[in-house]
C-alpha cells in the first residue's frame, strides 16, 4: 500500500510540475530593468523652423475631390468620383487656387477644409495655359496664404510642398530648387513655360497644393512630375507665383486669362509656311497697337499668301514661332511699351508698340 501510495504521489507531483513548468520562469526570473527613455532636448533651429511652418501653412491647405456624371443602367445618369487634388486659400473671399488638370472635365468639386468639413466649390474660371484655376467656396473662414516672389529664386534654396498626395491629406514633403525657367508640355499641345523645378516629393494629389519658401510664403504651384512609374522620382514642376499672381487675378474678373496685346492675328499653320524663324502678321486691328505702329498683314493673292511683316523678336527675346510669341507677352503688361524687331521681306526695322488689355 505504501508502495502505490509513493507511486501515486510521484506521479502526482509530475503532472503537478508539468502544469505549473510555463510559470515556474516567471516565478523565479527577476523582473526586467524599466525602459530607460534618453530626453531628447530641444528641436534643432532647422526643424523647429520647419514644424512652425507646417502649423501655419496647414490651415491654408485643402483637399479637392471631382465628380462626373455617368449613366448607370439601373439609376440612370448618376456622378461617379473622377480624381482628387490639392489646392489653397488665395484671399477672404473664398477662392481657392488648384490646377485646371485637377478639374478637368468634372461636373462638380467638392474642397474638404481642415477638420474634415466638406463644401460645393463653384468654378470661377481656368487657364490651360498655365494650367491654373481658380474655385470658390461660401462660409470657409481661413487665412490665405502670404505670397512670396519667383523671378528671385535661386537654385538650391530650401522649399516646402504641401498637399494630399495619394489622399494622404495635410502632407508635406521638402527639397530644394532644383532648376528655374523650365517648360513642359500641356494639354491641347499647349506648352507650359517658366515652371520651377523642385526635388520635393510630388505626387498623385499633390497637384495644386502650394510650394513654399522657407518664409513660408507662397512659390509656386504644384502642377506635374517626371516619372516612368507614374510616383515621385525627384523631378517636380511648380508653377511660379509671379505667373499665378499675374493670372489669378484676371480668372476671377472674368473666367479667363489673355496676355496683353499686340492687334495682331497669327497662325500656327501660316508660320510653318512661312519656313523660316518668326511670326508671320495675318491681320492687324484697326487702331489697334500693331496699326498705330505701322505693322502690315499678309496678303492672299492668286499666287498664295504673300508675307508682309514678320515678327522677330520682343524686347530683344527671339520669337521663333507663335508659341514664344505668346510667352513673351505673357511677362509683359498692359499699357507696357515693347520694341519689335520685324522683318518685312530682306529688310528689317524696329518698331516700338504699347500694349492693349
Amino acid at each position: 500500500m505504501r508502495g502505490l501510495l509513493a507511486v501515486l504521489l510521484v506521479a502526482f507531483g509530475a503532472m503537478l510540475g508539468a502544469a505549473l513548468s510555463p510559470y515556474i520562469p516567471a516565478l523565479i526570473r527577476p523582473a526586467p530593468a524599466p525602459v530607460v527613455v534618453t530626453p531628447r532636448g530641444d528641436l534643432g533651429a532647422s526643424e523647429r523652423a520647419t514644424v512652425e511652418l507646417f502649423q501655419a501653412a496647414q490651415s491654408s491647405v485643402v483637399f479637392i475631390s471631382t465628380t462626373t456624371r455617368g449613366m448607370d443602367l439601373f439609376r440612370g445618369s448618376i456622378e461617379m468620383p473622377s480624381g482628387t487634388g490639392s489646392g489653397f486659400v488665395w484671399d477672404d473671399m473664398g477662392h481657392i487656387i488648384t490646377n485646371a488638370h485637377v478639374i478637368r472635365g468634372a461636373s462638380s468639386a467638392t474642397v474638404r477644409l481642415p477638420g474634415g468639413r466638406a463644401v460645393p466649390a463653384r468654378l470661377v474660371g481656368l487657364d490651360r495655359r498655365h494650367d491654373l484655376a481658380v474655385l470658390r467656396v461660401s462660409g470657409m473662414g481661413m487665412r490665405p496664404l502670404p505670397l512670396g516672389r519667383s523671378a528671385n529664386l535661386q537654385v538650391g534654396q530650401s522649399v516646402f510642398a504641401i498637399g494630399n498626395p495619394f489622399g494622404l491629406d495635410f502632407t508635406l514633403t521638402t527639397g530644394i530648387v532644383s532648376a528655374i525657367d523650365r517648360e513642359i508640355p500641356g494639354e491641347d499641345g499647349l506648352t507650359i513655360r517658366g515652371l520651377i523645378q523642385t526635388d520635393a516629393a510630388i505626387n498623385p494629389g499633390n497637384s495644386g497644393g502650394p510650394l513654399l519658401d522657407s518664409a513660408g510664403r507662397l512659390i509656386g504651384v504644384n502642377t506635374a512630375i517626371f516619372s516612368p512609374s507614374g510616383a515621385s522620382a525627384g523631378i517636380g514642376f511648380a508653377v511660379p507665383v509671379d505667373t499665378v499672381a499675374r493670372v489669378v487675378p484676371q480668372l476671377i474678373a472674368t473666367g479667363s486669362y489673355a496676355p496683353p496685346s499686340l492687334g495682331i492675328s497669327a497662325d500656327r499653320r501660316a508660320d510653318m509656311m512661312l519656313g523660316e524663324s518668326g511670326v508671320m502678321v495675318l491681320d492687324v486691328a484697326s487702331g489697334g497697337p500693331a496699326a498705330r505702329a505701322g505693322l502690315e498683314p499678309a496678303r492672299l493673292t492668286n499666287e498664295g499668301l504673300i508675307p508682309r511683316d514678320v515678327i522677330e523678336a520682343i524686347d530683344g527675346e527671339p520669337v521663333r514661332n507663335i508659341d514664344d510669341l505668346l510667352a513673351v507677352l505673357d511677362t509683359k503688361r498692359a499699357g507696357q511699351a515693347v520694341a519689335l524687331k520685324v522683318r518685312r521681306g530682306r529688310d528689317r526695322r524696329e518698331v516700338t508698340v504699347t500694349l492693349a488689355p
